[in-house]
């Protein structure tokens, strides 16, 4: 293709690179820039054959067009303006900049001090000046063209009620898993190979939640220790997909994986990184938004520019509070979930993003109202961790309508009280019955409280019955990332045992942890793995270890111990699903009575006994019976009740009156392959054991 001496005036809008048929039009926002020129390149990304000043800007946004290009492509930006660290200016023609609007990349980051805006070496640190070209180091955009057919496509739409997630990795979910072919294991094609959505759909999962695929960096530090990026938090483009990924190079294979997924009737939500990128601190690289308008882009120190707020912990923090920022964010939410029909997003750092410039977390922000009332992103599931590091920056509970939060209440009640701890019971009971206290207001509903008992961030659930000590020396950090309480136990012996006595016990509790996640009130988020027993051999944060110790271990899905924990899952899902008390769509307060001396929710002790003030402040209380009920449209009455036992030996339960309910066991914790069966008044609970008995019957 001839290049012109120089571009067309183009337009503004939309931003990014856009081939119209003739050509393509690039648009890039800076409001602080001198001139942005368009640099090209060719096919292998290794010669830059043409640089090309954008010679319109409107609005703040600097734009140009090119007659004649096609999708395919190479290109970068580089920005002309002040190098002003102390106003927050850094800007330097010499570094290739990726577009933000970026839809596909080409080429891998290659790390070199080039790379910095300033140089590294200098005793001026940032305030010095680097003028070496950082182009060969950088990844190229490439100009692409949607052509895929999405014509008979059809998203679950789950209701929150009925939703079940399953968090997994793109690569760890695959990369062991023998049926697929090599080639593709660990790649977006393999998400939908046969045996992933068989296995999903007799666990009963509803839908998938992936963690971070859009394209990101592999951090510097970590490359030179021989370890990865494994989890994916340090965007570099907020569009594209993460190449690694891509099993033939192209990005329809997620769009394909995505639509057999609907087929089987599974979601997709994504683990989605808009608090920070890539860029770190103020003495990080530059990549493309600090290059762009580092002023506009980035939170900077009021009163001293210079630097980054780092609300984030990872040195740099975007400003949502700017609407060009605010329309980028929002602009890559709406791309994924048109372009990829993605079913929704879950939040890193969701308080960040609800960060109202310097004046703290505000749920009225931008952010949340963009989303509440944008169209295309109102309709699906939004999901927020309600919390940074910053100022205030513990916000469970204080989301906005429309959104589910991570509830990590319920993660710490549940291993504590099932651990034995003294007086758990009344905050576990306020966890397991859907978090009102936290969430019952503006008519938010129970499934706002996003339950789990594990997730990525920490310890797989059979780490969490083995290890009471971290084991993160692999992480070269001298064992001091992660959590230091992540409230476990062991069980008598730290780590892998053959003792039949210690092994049986860890099963149990896991047990009634994933009990408890399935039987609660809330929307329950499951580690993928810890239906059968994945480990990580004691590691509390393995974000940088791409191998076994992340990776799924698709062999021992097929032990007897491993396909009994996954049958057992299967089991709670399905029992989910059988009893809509377990997923009641309003707040249960005990204030409604369904029949005489029947309330929607009750709570007892071991004897059948309502549970007095005293009783409930108890500090050596563990045990604990919570009932729901409910009319049905025949009159009768349907209840469910959960007897527990933390008490360290068996109990005696009493059931709790009426007796006119016929009464059957549907799930024993101790006993997982245990039919189900009629019970009578008194039933006995085993140590560390939950049991569920489902009532119906007609009270006159």
């Amino acid at each position: 293709m001839p290049i012109p001496d120089r571009l067309e005036a183009g337009s503004a809008y939309p931003l990014g690179a856009h081939f119209d048929g003739l050509g393509v039009n690039f648009a890039v926002f800076s409001a602080n820039a001198d001139s942005i020129d368009l640099c090209i390149f060719d096919p292998s990304g290794k010669r830059q054959i043409a640089c090309l000043p954008l010679p319109e800007w409107t609005d703040e946004v600097w734009h140009g067009y090119l007659p004649g290009a096609k999708p395919g492509l190479l290109y970068g930006f580089r920005a002309h303006g002040p190098y002003e660290p102390e106003k927050g200016h850094r800007f330097n023609p010499h570094k290739l900049l990726l577009d933000p609007y970026a839809k596909k990349l080409s080429g891998n980051l290659r790390w070199t001090d080039a790379l910095h805006s300033y140089r590294v070496r200098s005793s001026r640190k940032d305030m010095s000046y680097d003028k070496r070209d950082s182009a060969a180091a950088m990844p190229k955009a490439v100009v692409t063209a949607e052509a895929f057919d999405w014509t008979g496509d059809v998203r679950p739409n789950t209701p929150w009620t009925d939703t079940v997630i399953y968090e997994a990795h793109v690569k760890g979910l695959t990369q062991l898993l023998h049926d697929v072919p090599s080639a593709e294991r660990g790649t977006y094609s393999a998400l939908a190979h046969p045996k992933v959505i068989e296995h999903l759909q007799r666990i009963g999962v509803t839908a998938l939640e992936l963690l971070p695929i859009h394209a990101f960096v592999q951090d510097r530090r970590l490359q030179e220790a021989g370890l990865a990026n494994y989890w994916g938090y340090n965007t570099l483009s907020f569009f594209a997909p993460e190449q690694r990924y891509l099993a033939g190079g192209d990005a329809d294979d997620l769009r394909i994986a995505i639509r057999r997924l609907h087929a089987a009737g599974i979601e997709v939500i994504l683990d989605v990184v808009y608090n920070h990128t890539a860029e770190g601190s103020e003495l990080g690289p530059t990549f493309n938004l600090r290059g762009l308008d580092n002023a506009t882009y980035y939170r900077l120190v009021e009163g001293e520019p210079r630097y980054c707020v780092n609300d984030t912990g990872t040195g740099n923090t975007l400003d949502l509070s700017h609407p060009r920022v605010l329309q980028m964010v929002a602009d890559s939410l709406r791309h994924w979930a048109t372009s990829y029909r993605v079913d929704g997003f879950r939040f890193d750092l969701g308080v960040t993003l609800g960060r109202d410039g310097n004046n703290g977390f505000d749920p009225r922000s931008g952010f949340f109202d963009i989303l509440r009332q944008d169209p295309v992103l109102n309709g699906l599931k939004l999901i927020s961790e309600p919390w940074d590091i910053g100022p205030g920056g513990y916000q469970l509970g204080n989301h906005p309508p429309g959104f589910a939060e991570w509830n990590d209440k319920f993660r710490d009640s549940t291993r504590r009280f099932w651990r034995g701890d003294a007086g758990m019971r009344p905050e576990f009971a306020r966890r397991i019955a859907g978090s009102a206290d936290l969430f019952d207001r503006r008519a938010r509903r129970p499934w706002a409280s996003m339950n789990f008992v594990t997730a990525h961030d920490g310890q797989p659930l059979r780490d969490v019955v083995t290890y009471e000590m971290k084991r993160n020396e692999a992480n070269q950090e001298g064992n001091r990332d992660g959590h230091s309480e992540n409230y476990n136990c062991n069980w008598g012996v730290e780590g892998p045992t053959d003792d039949p006595a210690v092994e049986e016990i860890r099963s149990r509790v896991a047990r009634s942890m994933l009990t408890t996640l399935f039987a609660s009130l809330g929307t329950p988020m499951l580690l993928g793995g810890d239906e059968f027993g994945r480990t990580q051999e004691g590691n509390d944060n393995a974000y940088c270890q791409d191998n076994p110790i992340s990776w799924f271990s698709w062999d021992q899905l097929q032990s007897e111990q491993g396909r009994a924990c996954s049958d057992y899952v299967a089991r709670l899902a399905e029992m989910r699903r059988t009893y809509p008390l377990i997923r009641a769509n309003r707040f249960l307060h005990g204030d409604v009575e369904v029949a005489e001396g029947i309330l929607d929710i009750d709570w007892f002790d071991e004897r059948g006994e309502h549970l007095s003030p005293d009783d409930w402040h108890n500090e050596q209380g563990r045990a604990l019976v919570m009932r729901r009920a409910r009319r049905l449209p025949d009159g009768e009455i349907e209840a469910v009740t959960m007897l527990m036992n933390a008490g360290g030996k068996t109990l005696t339960f009493r059931l709790p009156p009426p007796a006119q309910l016929l009464r059957k066991l549907v799930i024993d914790s101790a006993n997982p392959r245990a039919p189900e069966s009629e019970v009578t008044d008194t039933i006995e609970v085993e140590d560390r054991a939950v049991k569920v008995v489902v009532g119906t019957g007609r009270i006159d």
